[in-house]
């Protein structure tokens, strides 16, 4: 099923472009309404910023029904993210080889927070064999009381390893650079959801570039992210 445009004044191949503009590269709104406006497109940046929100984490969500498996060895570690001027939590996950595994947006950095990343990657990819992870020790907790229910539940040779080696978790750490560093040329997000729609493209267009989508027919990186949209 294809992503409904409907009762939009500009066509789906404008919107998409904008989209990926934004998430791509380093343009803020009003940046991309200039380059627009010398194209003879006229679209007001507050329009483009609902784009963004409305269509990012749809183009995302239907990544993920295309998303090639991961390696089994996680690299996790969370960074902070400024919404609406407070400090929240951004969790996130790339295999040994720097392919992003998933991504989670909390209010808090607890257990409870690293419970629900691995949950929601491990719902997707499956359960690894290794996890490396800093020395924060929700996220050790985390990972303990998820071993104590596979033990439990019978499933001893699927305990996940855990290992606290920081430099290790560096391809990790590094990545974060993509994210804050749209974080600060928006001086912080000014609300959860254009946050998270814009962490989700940014994450998206990462896979994308990664080779992590299965692409069959060869298409180019921009191509490709238009193609989610069919």
């Amino acid at each position: 099923m294809t992503i409904n445009f409907s009762g939009r004044h500009f066509p789906s191949d404008i919107i998409l472009q904008v989209v990926r503009y934004y998430v791509s590269y380093k343009l803020s709104y009003r940046e991309i309404e200039e380059i627009m406006a010398e194209r003879g497109i006229h679209v007001d940046h507050s329009t483009i910023n609902r784009w963004v929100i409305k269509y990012s984490p749809l183009l995302e969500h239907r990544a993920r029904g295309r998303k090639k498996p991961v390696a089994s060895s996680w690299r996790m570690d969370e960074t902070y993210i400024n919404v609406k001027g407070q400090w929240k939590y951004y969790y996130r996950a790339e295999d040994k080889y720097g392919d992003v595994i998933d991504f989670l947006l909390r209010e808090t950095r607890d257990k409870k927070a690293a419970r629900a990343f691995f949950q929601k990657a491990i719902g997707q990819h499956g359960l690894p064999e290794k996890v490396v992870i800093d020395g924060c020790h929700s996220n050790a907790l985390a990972l303990h009381h998820l071993n104590v229910e596979l033990w439990q539940n019978g499933l001893m040779l699927n305990l996940i390893e855990v290992l606290q080696v920081k430099y290790l978790n560096n391809i990790v750490e590094q990545s974060h650079r993509r994210v804050k560093g749209k974080m600060h040329q928006a001086l912080g997000w000014k609300s959860d959801e254009g946050a998270k729609a814009s962490l989700a493209g940014i994450e998206l267009w990462a896979m994308i570039k990664n080779e992590q989508l299965d692409n069959p027919d060869g298409l180019s990186v921009w191509d490709e992210f238009y193609a989610l949209a069919a």
